[in-house]
């Protein structure tokens, strides 16, 4: 590890074979925690590349628990982009199960922001320590599972500690969305950098990912904004291709970016249900674009415009909100 921590310092990218052995030795509790904060800081600092995040996403699906689950959909973003959002892609995740779309949201608690979706969803009264068969079973009967990282990868606690510490993105904000125990072939993917969108494209292809969408926006979103130019890389089918989402073509009317900024788990569980009851403002308009984005990835939309409007018109009936009291319910 000392060889592979001296190429990282003098700035020297990883084999994906080094990458590897230095992830079996962190997720088998083999390294410390001093190995495993230089290993982090590291490869943040020189710039993670594509050898090394797909080691990392090989490791930790090999050790993961497993939800067996067909033609479900994934809105696991990177986090990471230091903006302090309201929970969007979890909204968005929960906008499309009413919708009728099955989704297996793949999540943690917050690690680089003030709320993820862990946090958010306890908030909501949902139960976020689910086993696979319970999660499969959500997802059959309400369209919505949510796989709580630290239950299905156990490996990861040798890591958490030192996430904490480190405060802000690390290669697993990259990994962890790549590492669905669902093993979803369906995924919207926000990343916080734009150099990354190819980079996640090329590492879903190599997953046998059939369809993608991998986000970042001109404002540094992780999502798809509804105040800047999103540039999205597709994956369909094993080819990749480039696409511009502009805000002013859906004519959206926006209040400022200010008004998507998230707090604590209580106040931005508040923020999503007065949306889902059919609050209009930016944060449903935000929701809904990165909404649209599932519909077309599951196959449901082919039209971006089409897609946004029809969550704008489910969002606004306040259907979601039903449809979440079911799933607090659990039924």
């Amino acid at each position: 590890m000392k060889a592979s921590l001296q190429k990282l310092n003098d700035k020297i990218d990883l084999s994906f074979d080094e990458s590897k052995d230095i992830f079996k030795k962190i997720m088998n509790g083999e390294a410390s925690d001093e190995e495993i904060y230089d290993f982090l800081t590291l490869l943040s600092n020189k710039g993670e590349v594509s050898s090394e995040i797909a080691a990392g996403v090989y490791v930790l699906r090999e050790k993961s628990l497993r939800v067996n689950i067909e033609n479900a959909i994934d809105t696991c973003g990177t986090g990471g982009d230091g903006k302090n959002t309201l929970n969007i892609s979890t909204a968005s995740a929960l906008l499309l199960a009413s919708m009728g779309v099955k989704v297996a949201k793949h999540g943690n608690k917050a690690v680089s922001s003030k709320c993820g979706s862990g946090d958010v969803l306890e908030k909501l009264n949902i139960n976020i320590n689910l086993d696979a068969q319970s999660v499969e079973n959500n997802i059959h009967k309400l369209n919505f599972g949510f796989m709580f990282a630290p239950n299905f990868h156990s490996a990861m606690k040798y890591v958490g500690p030192v996430r904490k510490k480190i405060g802000k993105r690390t290669i697993f904000n990259m990994i962890g969305p790549l590492s669905s125990p669902a093993l979803v072939k369906k995924q919207v993917v926000g990343v916080f950098d734009k150099k990354l969108l190819n980079i996640f494209a090329n590492a879903l292809k190599d997953l046998k990912i059939t369809t993608a969408w991998i986000v970042n926006s001109e404002d540094g979103l992780d999502e798809i904004s509804p105040y800047a130019i999103t540039n999205v890389c597709q994956l369909r089918k094993g080819e990749i291709s480039n696409i511009l989402i502009d805000p002013t073509e859906l004519k959206i009317n926006t209040n400022g970016f200010d008004t998507i900024l998230g707090k604590d788990a209580d106040y931005n569980s508040r923020k999503i249900i007065d949306i889902f009851k059919g609050e209009d403002n930016d944060f449903s308009i935000a929701v809904c674009l990165n909404a649209a984005a599932g519909l077309i990835v599951s196959g449901e939309k082919d039209d971006f415009k089409e897609a946004y409007q029809e969550t704008r018109d489910h969002i606004l009936s306040g259907k979601t909100f039903n449809h979440l009291e079911k799933i607090q319910n659990g039924s």
